[in-house]
């Protein structure tokens, strides 16, 4: 009987957690005139793709859509492979001050990102790198969190692994491509979920960055469909559903790896 009612409170808890997102795609398929009804129809008697079809031609969302696509992309492969390096050299190898470097990716992860939103905006006008990929790519290229993440990973890997791998006359470059990389598998999977997803929602660094339609990210286009006096909330919520669209997509392709981290430097090596 416990059984039962664990599972019956799981399917409760996960119904009101998807919740909002059924109530995004829902409203996405109303007619606008049908958004705002009083009581609020949940199933929608005449679906359609009127909103969809105002969303993409009426706005720039394929050109955000590529922005977001880009900048993603571009910081989830630079934190994994950055990370998966700075994460190997802590955990595995043994240099002066290596502690202290460690500390130090620590107290970088307790300022807050705000802190830091003013002299790194100062930074890109003389750079002038505002209205660029550089500007939304390169203050992003290796996290604090990414490189902790993969330490406390790899340091549960036997290093008698990689003893065996010098002994057998492995390069330090062949012994990270050959066994971390592939060791390191899970862990990365991880960090690149989270970089996506962290990415892929950011909202006040492009804000402060971008001022051209042109170079603006998904969630800062969605945003400019805002009007002052009215809110297209059919418009926008066609909008908010093909931005969830990739995370769900991602989510389920790697879900296996969120079991996976719950684990991450929970055993000693």
């Amino acid at each position: 009987m416990s059984r039962h009612v664990s599972y019956g409170l799981l399917i409760v808890f996960a119904g009101l957690t998807l919740l909002p997102l059924y109530w995004i795609v829902m409203t996405a398929f109303q007619l606008p005139s049908a958004v705002l009804a009083i009581p609020p129809d949940l199933f929608p008697a005449s679906p359609t793709l009127l909103n969809f079809t105002r969303l993409f031609r009426g706005s720039q969302i394929l050109t955000w859509l590529t922005n977001s696509v880009v900048v993603t992309v571009a910081v989830t492969i630079s934190n994994i492979l950055l990370g998966t390096l700075a994460g190997y050299t802590l955990a595995k190898k043994r240099f002066p001050g290596r502690q202290a470097i460690f500390w130090s990716v620590i107290g970088l992860m307790l300022i807050p990102g705000q802190l830091t939103i003013i002299p790194l905006y100062a930074l890109i006008i003389k750079l002038d790198w505002v209205n660029t990929y550089k500007a939304l790519i390169v203050p992003a290229l290796i996290a604090p969190f990414s490189i902790f993440l993969m330490k406390q990973f790899l340091q549960t890997l036997p290093t008698e692994l990689l003893e065996a791998a010098r002994i057998d006359g492995c390069s330090e470059w062949g012994i990270f491509r050959r066994v971390i990389l592939p060791l390191a598998r899970p862990g990365m999977g991880v960090l690149g979920i989270f970089t996506f997803m962290g990415t892929w929602n950011e909202f006040l660094w492009p804000l402060i960055v971008t001022n051209r339609t042109s170079m603006m990210t998904l969630q800062i286009g969605l945003n400019s469909l805002q009007n002052q006096y009215f809110t297209d909330f059919g418009l926008l919520m066609a909008g908010a559903a093909v931005s969830a669209a990739p995370m769900v997509v991602v989510f389920l392709l790697f879900q296996p790896y969120f079991v996976r981290s719950i684990t991450i430097g929970a055993v000693k090596g």
